[in-house]
């Protein structure tokens, strides 16, 4: 039996992870806002989510994992009047991009997929429950948040209330209580996109929009709510005083969620990722030079609370592991059993994700797999390393399609490069390795990659 611990922000600590009902596990975890391609910046919560919804898949019986689209923000709204195109249009067109570019990195889609405009109904309502609870008022055609009816705000963040203010969306109105009110409700005016409300016609406010989808799809309180650092204040603050001040749980905050799991963020060299800075790259562009299991690998190479350097050398690091664990399972030729992942891989997870040990323990059983010499062990161990290299959403690939021997180009003369291998292999034999030394250099004039494996030589062109 597993004991999963999770590192909650709430609480400042790792904490076994007590289910709120252990037949059914809840999680949600902000989505993308989609009026432009995601960086890979925004892939890495949507990587480690997948990767604790994989984990706790095993774990427990029933899992419902929901992760939203936002299609109503004012960055959509500015991003159709630069363009001239509608928002419906922006929004589906990046919609879709997100889920092929997640798709590339190996994340499954949430099960639940909800977008806000989907929800504006169940917003009003919520909004309602606040203002009857009087921890929201309406001021100048808008709706907002009174950050003072509610005890435990700052419980997440560990902010006072002098701090509320900073990080922000919102500019500080005349019109608002307390600096840090924030809103609920905006009027929407000329041609911005908008609905019926009591309050006029208007739109949600960006924080309003997680509280109700988690709702109505999860039912409060949930188990996990996940999202990347830069969320914990204004966002996730803002959705537990949205939530709890509705139905008067002043001070509960897991009246909500009872577990929440922040992943530290990228930057390059010490620099965050900025437009300023023209260093943000997107997952759209690097996946058409990189595959997208390396990506994903690079993304859980560093412990997921902790910040990662993205550069060249982590990328080209992930790669070569992946070339070598390929290389051996291209190298045994036995079928797998329906086998389960390794019991130290799941314990390896089981400790806040430790993706660093689970890799180690991976690596291990590669290295048994090559050494061995019984087909019984190797059916066994190749099972066992693909059962856990599923399980962190790798080696999902066909390995002679990886390593590229099963498209080679028909552009060279096939007949010359066996003829080639077959006097360097000569040449090895007889201890010739000056000679097999420059075949092999030969080779690689023509652009042709060779690798010495148990059962021959095998070659590709280079891509």
């Amino acid at each position: 039996m597993f004991q999963l611990k999770l590192y909650n922000t709430l609480n400042n600590k790792k904490e076994n992870f007590i289910p709120i009902d252990d037949t059914h596990i809840r999680m949600y975890t902000c989505g993308p806002t989609v009026y432009n391609y995601a960086h890979i910046g925004n892939a890495r919560p949507a990587v480690v989510s997948d990767l604790l919804v994989r984990l706790l898949k095993i774990l427990y019986p029933k899992v419902t994992y929901v992760s939203n689209i936002t299609d109503i923000d004012d960055k959509i709204i500015n991003a159709a009047n630069e363009s001239g195109q509608p928002i419906k249009e922006i929004t589906e067109k990046f919609e879709a991009i997100y889920n092929n570019d997640m798709s590339a990195l190996m994340v499954n889609r949430p099960d639940i997929q909800p977008r806000a405009t989907d929800y504006i109904s169940d917003m009003i309502d919520l909004v309602k429950k606040m203002i009857d609870n009087d921890c929201a008022y309406e001021a100048d055609g808008h709706v907002l948040y009174d950050v003072s009816s509610y005890s435990a705000y700052g419980a997440l963040s560990g902010r006072d209330l002098e701090d509320q203010i900073a990080g922000s969306r919102v500019e500080v109105a005349s019109f608002k209580k307390n600096p840090g009110d924030f809103v609920l409700w905006k009027p929407s005016s000329g041609n911005q996109p908008g609905w019926e409300s009591p309050w006029g016609f208007g739109r949600p406010g960006w924080h309003l929009e997680c509280s109700t989808m988690s709702e109505k799809n999860l039912n409060l309180p949930f188990d996990i709510h996940g999202g990347g650092l830069d969320l914990i204040f204004p966002h996730h603050e803002n959705e537990i005083a949205q939530s709890c001040g509705a139905y008067g749980q002043n001070n509960n905050p897991q009246f909500f969620a009872k577990y929440w799991i922040h992943n530290g963020l990228l930057d390059f060299d010490g620099e965050k990722m900025s437009k300023s800075l023209g260093n943000i790259l997107y997952v759209h562009d690097l996946i058409k030079d990189h595959h997208g299991e390396v990506l994903r690998l690079a993304l859980m190479s560093t412990h997921y609370r902790q910040p990662l350097n993205w550069n060249s050398s982590i990328i080209e690091q992930c790669k070569n592991v992946l070339d070598r664990l390929y290389r051996v399972l291209n190298s045994s030729q036995v079928s797998i059993d329906n086998i389960e992942p390794s019991s130290k891989v799941v314990e390896a997870l089981c400790d806040d994700l430790n993706t660093s040990m689970a890799l180690a323990e991976i690596n291990n059983l590669a290295n048994q797999l090559s050494k061995s010499n019984s087909e019984k062990d190797q059916i066994q161990i190749k099972s066992t390393l693909l059962a856990s290299a599923n399980l962190l959403g790798i080696l999902q690939q066909d390995p002679k399609e990886w390593l590229g021997y099963s498209s080679r180009d028909e552009s060279v003369d096939q007949m010359l490069i066996e003829k080639l291998i077959t006097q360097r292999n000569d040449a090895r034999s007889n201890k010739d390795f000056e000679l097999a030394d420059k075949i092999r250099s030969e080779l690689n004039d023509m652009n042709i990659e060779i690798e010495d494996t148990p059962d021959g030589t095998v070659w590709k062109s280079k891509s």
